[in-house]
């Protein structure tokens, strides 16, 4: 691993993390429509696509927020 570049451990960490967020997202949405919540559904929520899940409050401003206030 010593050979690698701060990029490409970045990229080798952030892709598979990046994948379990999204595959845990969808089984919320999915047991939520199990259970009679079709918000994710109508969200259009219930797919891998990692960019359908980004909040742009919640996802984006706040922890940008908290990056910049340390």
């Amino acid at each position: 691993m010593d050979s690698l570049s701060l990029l490409q451990r970045v990229l080798l960490w952030a892709a598979p993390v990046l994948f379990a967020i999204t595959v845990h997202e969808v089984a919320h949405g999915l047991t939520a429509a199990w259970l009679g919540d079709t918000t994710a559904r109508r969200m259009r929520r219930l797919t891998l696509n990692p960019l359908r899940h980004i909040d742009p409050l919640g996802s984006l401003l706040v922890p940008a927020v908290f990056l910049l206030l340390g």
